[in-house]
């Protein structure tokens, strides 16, 4: 059965970029794929960020993913470390945008947080809860792929929560609408099956 949606997330780069797919069948995510990409022998760092779109763009064509999660570029001290890993994120968002695919980012902290409850969490830790929350039995070489996929499993979460609210909203509202009396002309205008 295919999923309602799949989702790619993507831990940004120029050195190591992890990567990971994520299929959404009702509100139940289940684990596709993830790997990394090494850009350490490429020549300089524009053919690193070449190589990043090609790698990302490459990802959409055979997953065919309908969302991107992305993470965001945590702030450091060295600047020229978060100048070259906004550089590769803008890199990945831009093969996406090719593919006219929403793209959502998420702060380090929050994707720790939504997997292991704790934004300080360590790479190991992720990567512990999110293999055994998926049913993951391949240990990957390296937590790049790890935290590639807890970027597509936290988007999961994330849109499952929104679908919720935005559902919870749309009934209270709806029932405050009519116990309040509001508009009964648009209520009978748009449900004339349930007047009698």
């Amino acid at each position: 059965m295919d999923p309602d949606k799949v989702i790619l997330g993507i831990d940004p780069g120029t050195q190591m970029l992890g990567w990971g797919v994520v299929g959404l069948y009702g509100n139940k995510a289940r684990y596709i794929s993830m790997g990394v990409f090494n850009f350490k022998k490429e020549i300089d760092h524009f053919s690193k960020i070449a190589s990043v779109y090609r790698e990302v763009d490459a990802l959409i064509v055979k997953y065919k993913p309908d969302e991107l999660a992305v993470e965001a570029p945590f702030y450091g001290k060295n600047i020229q470390s978060m100048l070259k890993l906004g550089r590769a994120q803008g890199a990945a968002i831009s093969a996406a945008l090719n593919h006219n695919m929403p793209i959502t980012e998420y702060a380090p902290k929050k994707v720790k947080m939504s997997i292991t409850g704790k934004g300080a969490a360590s790479k190991e830790q992720v990567a512990t809860v999110l293999l055994r929350i998926l049913g993951v039995e391949d240990i990957p070489g390296s937590f790049d792929a790890t935290d590639g996929l807890a970027v597509a499993f936290c988007h999961c979460l994330n849109r499952r929560s929104s679908i919720n609210e935005a559902t919870s909203k749309s009934s209270l509202s709806g029932s405050a609408k009519g116990k309040a009396g509001g508009s009964w002309d648009a209520f009978v205008k748009n449900n004339p099956s349930r007047i009698k």
